[in-house]
């Protein structure tokens, strides 16, 4: 229990951000029913009510704690820090955030994160992640990455199965090895409960959209050492897009064991189906470059359209303690998923610019295996303990295309399904090994220092054409970070990170280029507050994505002058991180930050033009998001009100016109506003209103960047959606 008085806001050395927050919960009107008497003031002086927060010092696991932040996290290290301990932005949302937000995916995830952007420049179904200017392409599941496609076979996580998501910013090659130095986004699945409990919830909203949800979890012995849950969920729904139609299944099982004292080994499986038919075709600009201005409603698509996706997992995870306070773990994962993809997007590829479509139809099976397996623990060295943590991992990404014709840029606006037909299979197998170790040393007891390092074996091997495989031997991926702590609350920090991303252009000789190095740098100062009940962030960042393949201008000298180039390009990303999660009083959670991420080209040999000019138009730079929740006390002690806003700075793209000039086509800085009321009828059940987008405010979710083909996406009108949630 902490205990806040005017004297201590000001008593050790704070933020301004900092103070302000700990002056606001002394307001007497947000006090609670149990705080102190206030005592007589001496004359000549003022003193404020206190006001007290209890926090049973939160743990890992979200679920049930009511917050909207976490005690600690190991995503960024595999050490179990809390976040002012961990030397980079980070951000969880936990389960409470996506209930009160009717999160159902991780498109929602990504939006309500502070940093992270939600791209549909591929088409509305065709998603994908970016933070400080990067892609994002890995999801991690547990701690396990996995390679994510979204503009082809990416699906939506279904979060009805998970407990929360962890997420670390910048470079994170230590625990996902190849990637982009954008984030790690960590799925962290729901487990079984110590105690019986059943939850049922159904929600309809707008545009004819119905949810349902089954939770059971239970015992499944008298001693409570064998343990399991199940949750299956539906979802059907329209939307304001004219016959569009999409629904979302989701069976998730898991089973728990304590087989001694020491050892817990868990099981798990999950199916997840998902159909939508509308996901590649977006509106066309005019042959002016500007916006067609059509309907929010208007469907550029065909009635023979569909995205068909089906995903199979198993899990395991095996928990070891050892003596003198080590722990083994091993986790594996292994996934399938089956996707059909055919569909139409309205184009302009004939030379009289007249407007037609490309259709196309593609499957795929896409199968993803991972194993991590690593020990932790503590030991003595210099007269002070350390911690350490020794693991090895492997990756394994299987993918084969079913390739179909026609694929016709020039198909007739009107010229109906295409008669396609199978004309082969392609399949690429990509194997990944890393060992890696981290240690978190105590230097002081104010400074501690974190190093760690991972080297790994990366092997593509195109099963179609030999010509196309490429290893990369021995990638050395380096981490550290220094914390010092101010005082009680603050700490100060400076990290480095890194990651690669294997490219495979050649050289002048003939030989793959190096890979792309993300670099990471950082700079920033955390608070924790009211024992890690609220946890707020500044940070300062640099990202260098170096070694970057551009194309040679001169090919003569060339062994292959199809593939020539050199390792030059360079792309810059810098800015400012700051967020606020958590508790301000007992009952009230807030969640929110705000980004500013410009990204430049650095150095671009074969387009010099390009040089210290924006790398990515078509993705804001500045991103400013706010969740909250207010519970009421007494007489309206059962309601509860929040919201949450979402702005970002404009998007532009320079679209050649065929006369040779560009016009600059716009989407203006907007914001979007939620609102959300909820009350607790009884024990058993909770009644809650979702308002989506108050204003009604019309935007472009992304724009167009050529007149060939569609690029408008609007982003959801206003909408409802009334949950209610019964639990026993």
């Amino acid at each position: 229990m902490s205990r806040l008085t005017p004297s201590r806001c000001f008593n050790t050395p704070r933020s301004l951000l900092a103070m302000a927050i700990c002056m606001a919960t002394l307001n007497p009107a947000l006090a609670d029913d149990n705080s102190e008497t206030q005592e007589p003031s001496p004359a000549g002086t003022m003193e404020l009510g206190a006001t007290e927060i209890s926090n049973s010092q939160l743990g890992s696991v979200t679920e049930g704690s009511k917050s909207y932040t976490t005690g600690t996290m190991s995503t960024a290290t595999k050490l179990p820090l809390s976040m002012r301990e961990t030397p980079q932005a980070t951000t969880v949302i936990t389960r409470q955030r996506m209930d009160d937000q009717g999160m159902t995916s991780i498109n929602d995830v990504v939006n309500a994160t502070p940093g992270l952007f939600l791209d549909y420049s591929n088409g509305p179904g065709r998603q994908t992640y970016s933070a400080r200017g990067f892609d994002i392409d890995n999801l991690m599941y547990d701690g396990i990455p996995s390679g994510y496609q979204g503009w082809t076979v990416g699906a939506q996580p279904n979060l009805a199965m998970f407990d929360r998501v962890e997420v670390v910013r910048g470079a994170t090659g230590l625990v996902t090895g190849s990637g982009n130095p954008s984030a790690a986004i960590n799925m962290v699945r729901k487990r079984p409960l110590a105690e019986q409990k059943v939850t049922l919830t159904g929600a309809a909203g707008s545009w004819d959209d119905y949810r349902g949800e089954i939770d059971v979890s239970s015992p499944l012995n008298s001693s409570g050492t064998l343990r399991g849950r199940v949750v299956t969920s539906y979802r059907d729904a329209n939307s304001f897009i004219d016959d569009r139609e999409e629904d979302h299944g989701l069976f998730y099982a898991v089973t728990e064991a304590d087989l001694s004292e020491d050892t817990t080994l868990t099981l798990g499986f999950s199916h997840q189906k998902d159909k939508t038919n509308y996901f590649w075709g977006s509106s066309m600009v005019g042959l002016d470059g500007r916006h067609l201005d059509l309907s929010r409603s208007y469907n550029p698509g065909t009635d023979w359209e569909n995205k068909d996706q089906e995903i199979n997992t198993v899990f395991a995870e095996l928990r070891q303690r050892l003596a003198n306070d080590w722990k083994l773990q091993l986790n594996a994962n292994y996934s399938e998923q089956n996707a059909i993809f055919q569909g139409s997007y309205q184009s302009r590829w004939a030379e009289d610019k007249s407007l037609g479509r490309t259709v196309y139809r593609s499957a795929h099976d896409e199968n993803q295996a991972g194993l991590d397996a690593f020990a932790s623990g503590p030991f003595d060295a210099f007269g002070r303990t350390h911690e350490l943590v020794v693991g090895a991992s492997e990756r394994i990404y299987d993918m084969t295309d079913h390739n179909y014709s026609p694929y016709d840029l020039e198909w007739p606006l009107d010229g109906g399904k295409p008669n396609f037909v199978h004309t082969g299979n392609s399949r690429a197998v990509t194997t990944q090994n890393g060992v890696y170790m981290t240690t978190r040393l105590n230097l002081a007891d104010p400074l501690k220092l974190i190093l760690g390092g991972r080297l790994d074996w990366y092997d593509y091997d195109d099963k179609e054409s030999s010509e196309g495989d490429y290893k990369v031997t021995r990638n050395v991926t380096r981490y550290a970070g220094l914390i010092y702590d101010l005082d009680e609350h603050h700490s100060a920090y400076v990290s480095f990170s890194d990651i690669f991303t294997p490219q495979t252009a050649k050289d002048a000789s003939g030989k793959r280029i190096k890979p792309i190095v993300g670099k990471n740098y950082e700079v920033g100062i955390k608070g924790e507050y009211f024992d890690g009940a609220l946890n707020a962030s500044l940070a300062l960042f640099r990202v260098d994505q170096e070694n970057r393949a551009a194309s040679l201008i001169d090919k003569s000298g060339c062994v292959d002058q199809t593939n020539c180039s050199e390792a030059s390009g360079e792309v810059r990303s810098q800015g400012i991180d700051l967020e606020l999660q958590g508790a301000l009083t007992e009952n009230w959670q807030i969640g929110g930050g705000y980004t500013y991420a410009p990204v430049h080209t650095i150095k671009d040999d074969a387009n010099p033009q390009n040089e210290n000019q924006r790398f990515d138009t078509d993705t804001p730079e500045h991103l400013f998001k706010l969740t909250t929740t207010y519970h009421f006390q007494g007489p309206l002690e059962k309601l509860r009100v929040g919201g949450n806003v979402s702005w970002q700075s404009r998007m532009y793209n320079d679209i050649a016109l065929a006369d040779g000039s560009s016009y600059r086509l716009k989407q203006g800085a907007y914001a979007v506003t939620n609102l959300m009321a909820g009350y607790e009828v009884d024990e058993h059940l909770d009644l809650q209103l979702n308002a989506n987008n108050i204003f009604d405010r019309e935007y472009y979710s992304s724009i167009s960047s050529s007149v060939d083909y569609g690029g408008d996406t609007y982003g959801t009108p206003r909408n409802l959606m009334l949950t209610a949630k019964y639990s026993f």
